[in-house]
């Protein structure tokens, strides 16, 4: 039977998942200790440190922005600046937060393509001035998958890492949807971090399956140095944290993060497969992890409203996002691409 509270405004519309939900009623028989002293963050930790095939630090918070502005504070000073796309989470839906949690680094704006930065685009911010009066770059922000739906390949994170490590800069990776990521090139997730040159991901859960909660994952030990007090100051650190941890166990120890992720991608290329022929219905980016960006007609887009469909058009006149989720259904998917031919072929 098919859900029809389903919606493609966000995959945050989605709710826990199965694995998460046994994990978080199993953290709950009985007493734990607090602070992150349990044994469910200790399970966590280790088992990012088995995935990711490497002996990383490893930090919990509630939320992408938290996860985000506090790792980047971690990486500069004040009168430092981090390089990231314009269309980059931590530029244009973070209301600050990078800038208020490092004390006023700047965010310099890269010019990207299809959502990507390129090398050739940080070494000209990171070459721009080099006099006192400008900020100094110091990181380079990547978003796995992007605000567009596009995802970065190793060889590309690969070639960002090395421009970085030649300017003296670290690499920071959003990985909001970096299970998307890792779906669509059928990388492991080492692969696609530290091996690639990564410092430090911000690994989200809140858009696959989890209720809330990001991980922080240090590469670069010596970047992690004192990074729990930040969390404490910031309010990211939870009495009880197995909340925010067990879930990661259910999550990832059976492989339910990368199997959530592809079937999210699945359903988006479904959509995409379904209305991208359509008479004035245009593919805005290419759709390689779980969201579909489309041009339709102003009309088409109103009617669809009408019609009862949630999603964002914050991407310019006639843009249009639908996002999946990792339980959104096939039928759900069929739904909207139908009642898209029919508002489409009503408003020619």
């Amino acid at each position: 039977m098919t859900d029809h509270t389903q919606q493609f405004a966000s995959d945050n519309y989605s709710g826990i998942c199965p694995e998460v939900w046994a994990a978080m009623a199993e953290a709950n028989r009985g007493h734990e200790r607090a602070y992150g002293e349990d044994s469910w963050t200790a399970r966590a930790a280790d088992r990012f440190r088995q995935l990711f095939e490497t002996d990383c630090e490893v930090f919990f918070a509630f939320n992408g922005t938290a996860a985000n502005s506090l790792a980047l504070a971690s990486l500069c000073q004040s009168y430092h600046s981090v390089i990231c796309s314009e269309t980059a989470h931590v530029e244009t839906d973070e209301c600050g937060a990078p800038e208020f949690f490092s004390n006023g680094s700047k965010l310099l704006l890269g010019r990207s393509g299809q959502g990507k930065l390129t090398p050739a685009a940080i070494r000209e911010i990171a070459l721009k001035r080099k006099d006192i009066h400008y900020p100094k770059p110091r990181v380079v922000s990547l978003t796995q998958a992007t605000e567009v739906g596009t995802v970065y390949s190793a060889e590309e994170v690969r070639a960002i890492s090395q421009v970085c490590e030649e300017l003296g800069l670290h690499l920071h990776m959003d990985g909001a949807r970096f299970s998307n990521a890792c779906a669509f090139l059928g990388c492991t997730p080492a692969e696609l971090t530290w091996k690639a040159g990564v410092d430090v991901l911000c690994f989200g859960g809140t858009k696959n399956g989890m209720a809330v909660g990001e991980a922080i994952l240090f590469f670069n030990r010596d970047l992690a140095i004192d990074f729990e007090y930040r969390c404490k100051q910031a309010g990211q650190l939870a009495s009880k944290m197995r909340f925010l941890s067990a879930p990661w166990v259910g999550l990832l120890e059976n492989g339910a993060w990368l199997k959530y992720a592809d079937h999210a991608n699945r359903c988006a290329r479904l959509l995409a497969e379904l209305i991208g022929e359509l008479p004035g219905v245009e593919l805005m980016f290419p759709v390689q992890a779980n969201g579909v960006f489309v041009s339709l007609p102003p009309a088409a887009l109103e009617a669809l409203k009408h019609r009862g469909w949630l999603f964002y058009t914050f991407i310019g006149v006639g843009g249009a996002r639908f996002m999946c989720s990792w339980d959104t259904s096939e039928a759900r998917v069929r739904q909207l691409a139908d009642d898209i031919r029919t508002v489409v072929i009503g408003a020619i």
